[in-house]
């Protein structure tokens, strides 16, 4: 090992050593310092975000998990499910429904709080092509600019109030920036989350583009006309249920509590280790399985396919990890 080896390691153990895991600076080199060498943890951790990027980071976390959890006692109606003993051990959609090209997508929510909105049109999206009712995508844009009783756009929301939007009123398809696909494709363009990257730099601030009720010049539908609705919307409890529902109807949505260092995730199955509370997030857990002895769903993200593991994550299954088992939601296409 070369001298600078070892003094790169003795200031990254002296740095561990100087700041306990509850006041090591969040994105800081000594955060991922003590999970990848020090914490005895199931995951890597590696650099997403610039250290002094920790406001523009929380930006993203669009979901209240208090309000949230609150929405969902008033108005969330929990599915019955009847525990089945012949669910895999393993699954992962994208073997089972080949022919629906979103399950393999990675969207991007931008500079913007709406990971609410993009956790259930992407399974929403999902579930459309699952149940043989074609390949559209549902528009994240008409949930985040136009569901008034949903939240705040890109300052947050509720899931659940997307899903039951979608059941009452319907939404337009509309693809990501750039595609020019369906009535309202997503406005603002991809960026640069992480580190320098193909991408622009995220802009500090994103406020909620407005409301337009319309569909793209030339499109072939009105704004009225092009809006699909679901039969029903509803939660999941349980790990049995979830699994089930997944094999069965396909991805869910899913909100849970976000620490610092899973901003740093980039393989292995997360549990929280290190790390100050950053706020609430949606996704969309699309299936299960195990690895290396350890349960876990695995999930989409919506902060571009440079984050992570090409955009996806592995979270520990079996022990609500983060409340992510506590506030599942899903619904009938």
């Amino acid at each position: 090992m070369s001298i600078m080896r070892i003094l790169v390691a003795i200031c990254g153990l002296l740095a561990v050593a100087l700041a306990t895991p509850f006041h090591i600076e969040p994105l800081s080199d000594a955060e991922i310092f003590y999970i990848n060498h020090v914490a005895n943890t199931t995951w890597k951790a590696g650099r997403n975000f610039h250290p002094a990027e920790i406001k523009r980071a929380r930006a993203l976390l669009g979901v209240n998990m208090a309000e949230n959890k609150a929405y969902n006692r008033i108005h969330l109606k929990y599915k019955q499910v009847q525990p089945r003993n012949d669910l895999p051990d393993n699954f992962d959609p994208r073997t089972k429904w080949p022919d629906c090209a979103s399950l393999n997508e990675i969207r991007d929510q931008a500079n913007c709080g709406s990971c609410w909105a993009f956790g259930s049109a992407e399974a929403m999206t999902d579930r459309i092509c699952i149940a043989g009712k074609g390949n559209i995508h549902i528009s994240a844009e008409d949930i985040n600019d136009c569901c008034k009783s949903c939240g705040m756009g890109c300052n947050g929301g509720y899931p659940a109030a997307a899903w039951e939007w979608y059941v009452d009123t319907g939404v337009v398809s509309g693809g990501q920036y750039g595609t020019n696909e369906g009535c309202m494709p997503y406005s603002l363009p991809h960026c640069d989350h992480h580190t320098t990257g193909k991408y622009q730099p995220c802009p500090a601030v994103v406020p909620t583009p407005k409301c337009e009720k319309k569909c793209l010049t030339g499109y072939p539908k009105s704004y009225s006309n092009d809006k699909t609705r679901g039969k029903k919307s509803y939660g999941v409890r349980g790990v049995q249920s979830i699994m089930q529902e997944l094999v069965d109807n396909g991805p869910v949505t899913a909100a849970f509590d976000v620490y610092s260092d899973f901003l740093s995730y980039k393989t292995g199955v997360y549990r929280h280790t290190t790390g100050s509370y950053e706020g609430g997030h949606a996704v969309k857990i699309i299936g299960y399985g195990t690895e290396s002895g350890q349960d876990y769903w695995l999930v989409a993200n919506s902060w571009n396919e440079d984050w992570g593991d090409k955009g996806f994550f592995k979270i520990a299954k079996g022990k609500d990890e983060c409340g992510i088992e506590s506030s599942i939601v899903a619904g009938d296409p």
